[in-house]
C-alpha cells in the first residue's frame, strides 16, 4: 500500500516537473522545474531501495544525487542573476536577443 503512494507522488511530481519545464517562460521557474524533477528522481531511488531491501546503496544514490543537485543548482543561480543583471528581465524571448 505504501508503494502505490510513493508511485503516485513520484508519477505527479515528475507531471508537474515536466508541464513547468515546457510551459514556463521564465528562468526561475524553469530552475524551480528543474528541482522538482531532481526530487522525483531522488523518491524514485527511494522506493527502488525500499522494494529491492537495498538501503545501503540507495542512500549512496541519493547523497550522489544530492550533491549534483546542489551543484547544478548554484551554477544555474549564478547564470541566471547574470543575465538578470545584463537584461533586466528573466524571459527567455530576452535571452535569444542577446549577441556577443
Amino acid at each position: 500500500m505504501l508503494t502505490i503512494y510513493f508511485v503516485v507522488a513520484v508519477v505527479l511530481l515528475m507531471f508537474t516537473g515536466f508541464y513547468s519545464l515546457i510551459v514556463s517562460r521564465n528562468l526561475m521557474r524553469v530552475l524551480i522545474a528543474v528541482e522538482i524533477l531532481t526530487k522525483a528522481a531522488t523518491l524514485i531511488f527511494v522506493l527502488a531501495g525500499y522494494l529491492t531491501n537495498q538501503t545501503g546503496p540507495a542512500q549512496e544514490f541519493i547523497i550522489s544525487l544530492i550533491i549534483i543537485e546542489v551543484v547544478f543548482i548554484a551554477v544555474a543561480a549564478g547564470i541566471i542573476i547574470g543575465i538578470f543583471r545584463n537584461t533586466g528581465s528573466l524571459h527567455t524571448k530576452h535571452i535569444r536577443n542577446l549577441k556577443g
